[in-house]
């Protein structure tokens, strides 16, 4: 695995295990086996319906649809229940999509202008994210 690479977006703590370790531990726990293919399945998902996005979908239509996934995993807000922050500047949500920064700040110009987000410094607060959905094409 020497040519892949991670890059965290947040502060995380990292714990390196040799393959024999991971062995190990997934033959002796069932319970953490059944997690971790849990999570190895539903990422398989996530990155499934990313390439389907990315091959069918314009470029509105993938912010949209992944600001709207990134919100429901936040909490929501204390005062407005309906609404979700999603900790990411411009330029990393343009990674995340495939553009440019400029062109990922246009496109978020337009969801502000449609009433579904508000900008705000290094984070983007999402209104309603099933009007967003509908934004994508969900």
């Amino acid at each position: 695995m020497r040519d892949s690479y991670a890059e965290a977006l947040a502060p995380c703590v990292l714990c390196l295990m040799s393959r024999a370790d991971v062995q190990e531990l997934l033959l002796g726990d069932p319970r953490i086996a059944l997690r971790i293919t849990e999570t190895l399945g539903r990422r398989l998902l996530e990155a499934e319906q990313r390439l389907a996005d990315f091959a069918l979908k314009a470029l509105p239509q993938r912010l949209a649809t992944l600001l709207a996934s990134l919100a429901v995993g936040q909490p929501p807000r204390l005062f407005r229940p309906g609404q979700r922050e999603v900790r990411l500047t411009h330029e990393q949500l343009a990674d995340l999509v495939g553009t440019h920064r400029e062109t990922a700040t246009k496109v978020l110009n337009e969801l502000r202008e449609a009433g579904l987000v508000e900008l705000r410094r290094g984070r983007v607060l999402v209104l309603d994210v099933a009007a967003l959905r509908a934004w994508g094409g969900d």
